[in-house]
């Protein structure tokens, strides 16, 4: 079977996205980060929790600077299928 990611995203997200293409385009620029294992300015401790959670299960985490502030990406269950996966504002979270 084919693992699928569903991704959703907070209004604030969304309505700086609709406002802001350039921001758009980070967003955009993150996700392909977080997809290819690029977990931003996650501390190495933090980065090992994710590599373990993609082989066991568990949350995964990026945490990504931007022009608007930090934002987060996070799976909840990496072995899940399909994977949820949310696009949010540090100060959601």
């Amino acid at each position: 079977m084919e693992k699928r990611i569903e991704f959703y995203m907070t209004a604030g997200i969304a309505a700086d996205m609709d406002a802001d293409k350039h921001f758009a385009g980070a967003i955009g620029h993150i996700i392909h980060r977080f997809l290819t294992d690029d977990w931003g300015t996650l501390c190495n401790e933090d980065c090992q929790l994710n590599e373990q959670a993609k082989k066991e299960g568990g949350r995964i985490l990026g945490a990504y600077n931007t022009q608007r502030g930090r934002v987060y990406i996070i799976t909840d269950d990496a072995l899940a299928n399909p994977q949820v996966t949310t696009v949010l504002y540090a100060d959601e979270y």
